[in-house]
């Protein structure tokens, strides 16, 4: 059964003057105002009408919902009260002096809750009636709050104005970013704008440099993954990359990794679109493409400020790819990502872009695939009797979800002589998978399995993500 209480504005209104408490315990949920009566979402447990009456001093309409739904909906009711106040608010003064100060407040008080619950990303999405706000918690997108259209363009004004952004350009994407100071800290607020059918999406990513510059022995690699790095990263020259998709945890691997690498005499230069995080005592350039100022043109002259050691946020086409090659094969240790599914693939993919077989077997040292998977939430974790296997419950620590924090699962091939003979000899990704698990290599789903073995995670969770 779905989340109904999704595709509802919630009015919100009604839940002022009565205790959360009392909502909680009766596992109720009011929507909306009827013309004769008020619509109340409830849960399994079948409520007093002649009490509810009392309590809303209306006729009440009941709608039957599942009770993790509408326990998910009451969990951060206190913040979803105050955001319809100040929506309110700010539509109710639209031509007053103090109308983007509710504005202001909507964003800033969003902000702390996001930041209190670690949120990556803030979606705010223009649809026809409605505009949702959804939240990324552990990689999964959660819908907090939803109301009327008239607000998206309160709030996409605002946004853009914190971002220094054309305020009445919605037809082309945007990007841009902001600083907020949030209980004595900083955080970096990156924004995109996309335009769409009903009028934008905006997204607001939460960046923290103290989440980001991790110690490589504390990410979650295991002890061998962490040796094989340790050791590749050690190397004068050289191509490492780092693969996986969007949102599998490259970047926090990729900067431990140069975190382990810093120090005074190196000279270390990254080239990223866009660069996320400031690294001290790191030279990084941002590409934008705006002034031509792309990753072809930046790898071309990057090499005259001699570096030591170059990352390239992601190797996308052929000639971004020669270069890396070229430099890996001229005495620079080169880091970069690449988007593939595995290890092993990695290898054809190289060839598919037309790299030379023997400049792959002599640069590739060292391929990481990783995915992130999220942890069973230990405060409602059950073991399933049938499986021996623990199962996700839900509660409210990890909003009614069952998980709470991810680890990354990863897969590691170190580039040896036998392997780069293969790969100059052009052998099958069959023959050198075989080579490789003759040597132990242990796949994804091997070190996915292991945490499942140790009751960390779901069978479920692992076949969703490796």
């Amino acid at each position: 059964m779905s989340n109904v209480l999704l595709d509802y504005n919630i009015d919100y209104s009604l839940s002022y003057g009565i205790d959360n408490i009392v909502l909680n315990e009766k596992l109720i949920v009011p929507i909306k105002r009827q013309e004769l009566c008020i619509m109340i979402a409830i849960g399994a447990k079948e409520p007093n009408i002649d009490e509810l009456i009392r309590i809303f001093k209306k006729p009440v309409k009941l709608m039957r919902v599942d009770e993790k739904y509408i326990q998910a909906e009451l969990q951060y009711l206190s913040l979803k009260k105050l955001l319809y106040k100040l929506a309110n608010n700010a539509l109710s003064n639209i031509h007053e002096d103090n109308e983007n100060s509710y504005i202001i407040n909507f964003i800033d008080d969003l902000l702390v809750f996001c930041i209190s619950k670690n949120v990556s990303d803030i979606h705010f999405e223009a649809l026809d009636n409605s505009i949702v706000i959804r939240v990324r918690i552990d990689g999964e997108l959660n819908q907090i709050f939803r109301f009327d259209i008239k607000l998206f363009s309160l709030v996409s004004s605002i946004i853009k104005y914190f971002g220094n952004l054309d305020i009445s350009q919605k037809r082309m994407p945007l990007n841009g970013r902001f600083t907020r100071e949030i209980n004595h800290k900083k955080y970096d607020i990156r924004i995109s704008t996309m335009p769409t059918v009903y009028g934008e999406s905006i997204v607001l990513r939460i960046l923290d440099n103290d989440n980001i510059q991790k110690d490589i022995n504390l990410i979650g690699l295991d002890n061998n993954t962490l040796k094989i790095i340790k050791e590749s990263i050690q190397l004068t020259q050289g191509l490492i990359l780092v693969t996986g998709p969007t949102g599998s945890g490259k970047t926090t691997t990729l900067y431990s990794m140069l975190s382990s690498l810093n120090s005074k005499n190196k000279k270390i230069i990254t080239i990223e679109d866009p660069v996320e995080y400031k690294l001290d005592g790191i030279m990084q350039v941002n590409v934008n493409n705006a002034i031509n100022l792309n990753y072809q043109t930046v790898l071309k002259n990057i090499l005259r400020q001699d570096p030591d050691i170059l990352l390239i946020g992601e190797i996308r086409d052929t000639e971004s790819l020669q270069i890396a090659l070229q430099a890996s094969l001229t005495g620079h240790l080169v880091i970069a990502t690449l988007h593939t599914n595995n290890a092993v693939e990695t290898i054809t993919r190289l060839l598919d872009l037309q790299a030379e077989p023997y400049l792959v077997a002599t640069t590739l040292k060292m391929i990481l695939s990783q995915r992130l998977v999220r942890l069973l939430c230990v405060n409602c974790k059950v073991k399933d009797t049938s499986s021996n296997y623990y199962l996700h419950e839900g509660c409210e620590k990890c909003n009614y979800t069952g998980y709470k924090n991810r680890q990354i699962v990863s897969e590691v091939l170190k580039i040896d002589e036998t392997i780069s003979k293969m790969i100059a000899n052009k052998e099958s990704l069959l023959e050198i998978q075989g080579y490789a698990n003759k040597i132990g290599f242990r796949r994804l789903r091997d070190n996915a399995r292991e945490l499942m073995d140790n009751e960390l995670t779901t069978l479920a969770e692992i076949l969703s993500k490796v």
